[in-house]
């Protein structure tokens, strides 16, 4: 089995003993980090390469910011579009072997529907679809992860009735991410457990851990193509509740690695 995941650890190096003891446990083959908040000449390259991990990574200081390792050789790195030219780090698709594209987004968050941030999120959403409808997910290995910043439905928000007419959950972000599905990509989650909430993020005020007031907005899609492979998918809800946490927890998939 492939073990591959995605994670917004809200700052790589604050959290990195968060990340040795998650890597300890679950041993992932896999992942993609949002909000690594490092220029690439910082990223903690010697931890991952002590422990066997090849690594990628596309930095921006402060903010944002995506990696990905690989216990395998990564090559092709693509960190930009040339017909949506970006200056935020967001954006990090790598090829593994076997063919296995792999796309790691960290989607704004877009603030509020009234901020000019929301449009910038919609126009990246815009963007990204363009960059996947270039790929024929009938064909292709492809794994596309991150934080989306989009419950897609009701089902992934803990309280809908609160969460109405707020960012996150809007028609206009929905509706993009049932375009990445209709391009031919499976929210795995999803598909696994039809009937859980599979919340990934719960906010750091209010209680919001503790209460289980959590969303969904952290997903590991799938081409069509590799849908037969995807075997389990699961959120690791106990690293949130660690010392020192990112808000958001690992989600995972584990493919049959053929």
């Amino acid at each position: 089995m492939l073990k591959i995941a995605t994670w917004n650890v809200n700052s790589i190096r604050t959290r990195l003993h968060a990340v040795d003891q998650w890597f300890s446990d679950y041993q992932p083959d896999v992942v993609a980090f949002q909000e690594t908040k490092v220029m690439d000449d910082s990223f903690p390259y010697d931890w991952f390469a002590e422990r066997g991990y090849h690594v990628a990574v596309h930095g921006q200081k402060s903010y944002n910011g995506v990696a990905t390792v690989s216990r395998t050789n990564i090559t092709q790195p693509i960190t930009s579009w040339e017909h949506w030219p970006d200056d935020q780090a967001r954006f990090l698709q790598v090829t593994l072997p076997n063919d296995l594209i792999v796309i790691n987004v960290y989607v704004p968050n877009g603030q509020s529907l009234d901020s000019p941030k929301y449009t910038y999120k919609l126009q990246w959403l815009d963007a990204l679809l363009a960059h996947l409808s270039t790929i024929d997910m009938s064909k292709n290995r492809v794994v596309l992860m991150g934080d989306f910043n989009i419950a897609p439905t009701d089902q992934d928000v803990h309280d809908p009735e609160i969460w109405q007419d707020k960012i996150l959950v809007s028609p206009e972000e929905r509706s993009r991410y049932q375009s990445i599905c209709a391009l031919g990509m499976v929210d795995t989650y999803r598909m696994i457990h039809p009937g859980s909430p599979g919340f990934s993020w719960w906010d750091y005020r209010q209680a919001g851990w503790r209460r289980d007031r959590g969303l969904r907005i952290d997903c590991v899609f799938v081409s069509e193509h590799l849908r037969p492979a995807c075997q389990t998918a699961d959120v690791h809800r106990l690293t949130r509740g660690g010392d020192r946490p990112s808000d958001h927890a690992p989600v995972t998939i584990e493919l049959i690695n053929d």
